[in-house]
């Protein structure tokens, strides 16, 4: 078959047989599928040569690019690696018939360029910015307290916004308590939540089950659920999903928090207020959601406990689904492995909560 443009036609031909071979045969996600096929055109347009002229040393000069003039982050450039190494693999298998095409068309035919000597492997768990840090005590008070004010801030002034402001300060609240990732915070369900009978003291939400949460290599979301550690973190959910949720809910959604149109509020959303209250209250621009992420797992560092626990919870390949206060099985935490230090959840003189959600105070 002939071609006006035989080697555009055969490139896009390539990429529609990789995306089919992703989404098709490894099931993965469209995010991870559409993400890969965009990193391989822009490896295309920087080179300006297609993949059966693509050699390690164009690659090695698209990465020297990358990483010294366009500064990209060690993480964002081990995903272009993978992305275009994957791509390689693809169209240089056998199975699939790439290469005997390209001889018999172009004379030549493609090579991996992608090798041990080029990339970057991922040695350390985290990569991110090292300015990046978690918010300190006084800071996460100071920005809940911000949250409910805006709330009454909006009924004083008859503006319109108070469920909405409402919905977010207890969603902070939310992904502080519990240790959230944005998406993960911003895409639970009312259902989500449920009794731990182990401490009933914290009633329907003694546990949250985390649905959403970070996949590996472009699978589904992995699931875990995370023990209630904080009274008044259990009371201020209570007091949203009574007091609130009812009249912004949607028949056709149990989203816990509810946007202008009935779904779940976006992650992009949760990022748009956090950085405009932490702006007004003039706190350091490198903040961002995650970092009440971070905030979690550093004041229960700071409050003693188990640093074993403090992994299993923090970890996204593991799960804590049933924790006992008593010390029977350390080995095995669903068991009562008493990771989880009894003042954590039991001294309720640590943290005072008004009768609603406002005014959460930690222990001096």
């Amino acid at each position: 078959m002939a071609y006006l443009d035989a080697e555009e036609s055969v490139f896009e031909a390539m990429l529609e047989g990789w995306r089919a071979q992703r989404v098709g045969g490894r099931n993965l996600r469209r995010h991870t599928v559409v993400t890969g096929l965009g990193i391989v055109r822009r490896f295309r347009e920087a080179s300006g040569l297609f993949p059966w002229h693509w050699t390690p040393a164009v690659f090695d000069e698209w990465m020297e690019d990358l990483v010294a003039v366009r500064r990209r982050a060690p993480s964002t450039v081990r995903n272009y690696q993978i992305a275009v190494g994957q791509f390689c693999e693809f169209i240089c298998s056998p199975l699939y018939g790439w290469v005997a095409q390209c001889e018999e068309r172009f004379g030549t035919h493609p090579v991996q360029v992608c090798t041990e000597w080029n990339t970057t492997r991922h040695l350390q768990d985290y990569e991110g910015r090292p300015r990046r840090r978690p918010m300190t005590r006084d800071e996460v008070q100071r920005f809940l307290d911000y949250a409910d004010e805006q709330v009454e801030v909006r009924l004083a002034s008859g503006r319109k916004g108070a469920l909405g402001a409402y919905r977010d300060a207890s969603l902070f609240k939310v992904a502080y308590a519990w240790g959230l990732r944005a998406q993960e915070a911003a895409l639970l369900e009312v259902t989500d939540f449920y009794r731990n009978p182990h401490a009933p003291e914290f009633g329907n939400f003694g546990m949250l089950l985390v649905r959403n949460g970070k996949s590996s290599r472009g699978g589904a979301p992995k699931r875990r659920s995370v023990a209630t550690l904080h009274v008044w973190a259990a009371e201020a959910v209570k007091d949203y999903v009574e007091n609130v949720w009812p009249l912004v809910r949607s028949e056709s959604s149990k989203a816990l928090w509810v946007s202008e149109r009935g779904g779940h509020v976006s992650p992009a959303h949760l990022s748009r207020r956090f950085a405009e209250y932490r702006d007004d209250l003039g706190f350091d621009p490198v903040l961002s959601p995650h970092a009440l992420r971070h905030s979690y797992v550093t004041h229960l560092t700071e409050d003693g406990v188990d640093p074993v626990f403090i992994q299993i919870i923090w970890g996204r390949n593991r799960g804590v689904f049933d924790v006992q206060h008593g010390a029977r099985n350390r080995a095995v935490p669903r068991d009562g492995g008493a990771y989880l230090k009894l003042s954590i959840t039991r001294d309720r003189g640590r943290v005072h909560a008004g009768s609603t959600s406002f005014g959460v105070r930690f222990a001096a």
